[in-house]
């Protein structure tokens, strides 16, 4: 599905199911150097049962044309001029992974009576980047990218499940975040997108906006976000913690846990 936002065109996954606004919503927001397509499994599960599904290519990545936005605060307004071009007036579930899921979080704090739930998966505040990475993702992307692949997963393939038997997720993951970041040439993206993350210092008070009930799902495993990196969130939002056993990739290393995670934050 293609929407007009602030001028450009936004590209959003609906899970297989013309998107309804009259049904409940939930709002999929993606990570750094990703798409829609990692939502795959979870958008067309809330899709087939009763919700309205959103799952969204931010600005400047994969099917979503326009510049890649400059802060995580100009991410979470666009996410709700998405809702608007929608015609999605009601409250939405906020969803997101990673850098998504700081744009969720300031989203949900920037206008807090349309958010109806909020659950972080990997997330981490601060969401600090080294420098060595930052570094090479500037000079060296396609090592830089290599290296956050090589940190993203605890197991090299995922269980009898999603997206099948023995899919390699290393190769599936790097080829993704080659892909995203050939596709833009005005800007290194993948250096622009830790940055954002980096640079996000409004995680806090962001937290004590919020009004809707708040879920963290973490891997265990993570090495890209630990779990301990997000207690001070988790207290701040007086969120419920999951932890599921896999790294940072959560959608591809552990789908099954991952949806009945997201089931029982949802259903909250």
């Amino acid at each position: 599905m293609k929407l007009i936002v602030n001028g450009f065109e936004a590209y959003v996954y609906t899970g297989g199911k013309p998107l309804d606004p009259a049904l409940p919503a939930v709002v999929f927001i993606h990570g750094a150097l990703n798409d829609h397509s990692v939502w795959t499994l979870l958008a067309r599960w809330f899709a087939h049962h009763g919700h309205a599904v959103l799952a969204v290519d931010l600005p400047g990545h994969g099917r979503s044309s326009g510049p890649a936005l400059s802060s995580i605060a100009d991410l979470a307004d666009w996410v709700w001029a998405l809702l608007d071009a929608a015609g999605v007036e009601q409250q939405a579930a906020l969803v997101g992974h990673s850098m998504g899921s700081l744009i969720a979080l300031e989203a949900a704090a920037r206008q807090p009576a349309r958010a109806s739930h909020l659950a972080l998966l990997a997330t981490a505040y601060p969401m600090k980047v080294s420098e060595a990475l930052l570094n090479t993702a500037r000079e060296q992307p396609l090592k830089a990218i290599a290296m956050v692949n090589q940190f993203s997963f605890s197991s090299w393939a995922s269980k009898p499940s999603f997206p099948g038997p023995g899919a390699w997720l290393q190769g599936g993951e790097i080829a993704l975040k080659r892909r995203i970041q050939g596709s833009q040439t005005l800007l290194n993206l993948f250096e622009h997108d830790f940055r954002l993350c980096d640079a996000y210092a409004h995680g806090l008070e962001a937290a004590a906006q919020v009004k809707c009930p708040s879920t963290l799902i973490l891997g265990a495993r993570d090495q890209m976000t630990a779990p301990k990196q997000s207690k001070s969130l988790a207290e701040a939002l007086n969120a419920k913690t999951m932890l599921l056993p896999a790294g940072h990739s959560l959608m591809g290393e552990v789908p099954d846990a991952l949806l009945a995670a997201l089931r029982s934050a949802i259903a909250s």
